[in-house]
């Protein structure tokens, strides 16, 4: 459905062909001052995105969720912390830099549309490509009606706002978001004024456009559509608690899952790369965000065979840190495919198990069927 147009402007600042994470929020906290004193929005968050990630963050009202998408849009400024989009410090940005800057490599796409009242709805379209001067003033219309056919509402193309329904006038504000063809679409409720039908069809065009490269992360406050997102990421008073991290440990309290999430720290492995050598120390837990990690054992006469392998949303490394601290088995990265990990070292895993004995049974009946696993493997070969 999304064939996306000429990716000449990304030349200098090619976000699409970025190998690391395209978003890194590194240590972000952002103060209020109140007359009570600083009220603190965002705590200590660390954030990576992958490129192609489409990303949902969820919480309760107040609890941080457009303070953390204005982060990234730079609309608002971290009092502390480093925001990396694509290797770029834009927390370093004027605000006239930031401004060039958002125009060119960010959509965003707002609850209330926020489309010019005073324009037409191509028009409207038409207004990010005036203000970033990508293209000759003869493409601009051609471009324009394009990403409304899109989005599906050309026909609207020369019609006041006011005259659109609520779910036509989000359709072209998303047509807006996307005029610039930029990598990253920002949403902020986008859902949250329209009625279930017409919110599943805007959902159906964040999805086509994750399909189509775009890198999307979504504030909702609909726990039925962030079924639908790859990955959700909580924000509980201004502090993250990753998705996969709740499942995987659903025995821990609040503040123990803050806790262990801000000890996770993310790495991305090449398809087809060692993440655990067999025989050397163990020192890290790892729990697959994308991708996948194969466990290979070699046989007496040194063939190699996976004898398991772990999903997004699964973990590895626990059979060894709980075991003799050796590494019994080689994990790498599938060969079709990079993955992503957070990783918990031994010293915070140690004391993860040492606070949880719900969490320590868990983790110990996952590690001795892994083990009767490798043990039955063995024998057999």
């Amino acid at each position: 459905m999304f064939k996306f147009l000429s990716q000449q402007m990304f030349k200098e600042r090619d976000l699409h062909r970025y190998d690391e994470f395209l978003i890194q929020m590194r240590d972000i906290t952002k103060a209020y001052k109140t007359e009570a004193g600083d009220f603190l929005a965002l705590k200590d968050i660390k954030l990576s995105v992958g490129n192609g990630e489409f990303v949902g963050v969820i919480g309760k009202s107040g609890s941080g969720k457009s303070t953390l998408i204005n982060m990234i849009a730079g609309i608002d400024r971290p009092t502390k912390g480093e925001i990396y989009i694509g290797g770029t410090p834009i927390h370093t940005f004027g605000e006239g830099q930031m401004a060039k800057w958002r125009g060119r490599n960010l959509g965003i796409v707002f609850q209330f549309f926020q489309l010019l009242p005073i324009l037409t709805v191509i028009e409207n379209v038409m207004l990010p490509m005036d203000f970033c001067n990508i293209y000759t003033p003869g493409q601009r219309r051609k471009m324009a009606t394009q990403m409304l056919e899109l989005v599906g509402v050309a026909e609207q193309a020369n019609k006041m706002p006011s005259q659109l329904s609520g779910g036509e006038q989000q359709r072209v504000a998303i047509a807006r978001a996307l005029a610039n063809d930029p990598p990253i679409i920002l949403a902020d409720e986008p859902t949250g004024n329209l009625d279930s039908k017409t919110a599943d069809r805007i959902f159906n065009l964040f999805e086509a456009l994750v399909a189509g490269g775009k890198t999307v992360l979504m504030v909702t406050h609909d726990r039925d559509l962030t079924k639908r997102v790859q990955r959700t990421v909580i924000i509980s008073d201004g502090e993250i608690i990753e998705e996969y991290v709740g499942r995987i440990f659903p025995s821990l309290t609040q503040e123990q899952l803050i806790w262990v999430t801000s000890k996770m720290h993310p790495k991305k492995y090449p398809a087809g790369s060692v993440i655990i050598e067999k025989g050397t120390p163990a020192d890290k837990f790892c729990l697959v965000t994308k991708g996948r990690a194969d466990v290979v054992l070699k046989t007496p006469d040194d063939q190699e065979f996976t004898v398991a392998r772990i999903g997004r949303g699964e973990y590895f490394g626990e059979l060894e840190l709980m075991g003799s601290g050796v590494s019994t088995a080689t994990v790498r990265a599938a060969a079709d495919h990079d993955v992503e990990v957070l990783c918990l070292n031994r010293e915070n895993f140690k004391q993860l198990i040492a606070e949880s004995e719900a969490t320590k049974k868990e983790i110990e009946r996952v590690a001795q069927r892994r083990l009767k696993e490798r043990k039955d493997f063995t024998e057999e070969s």
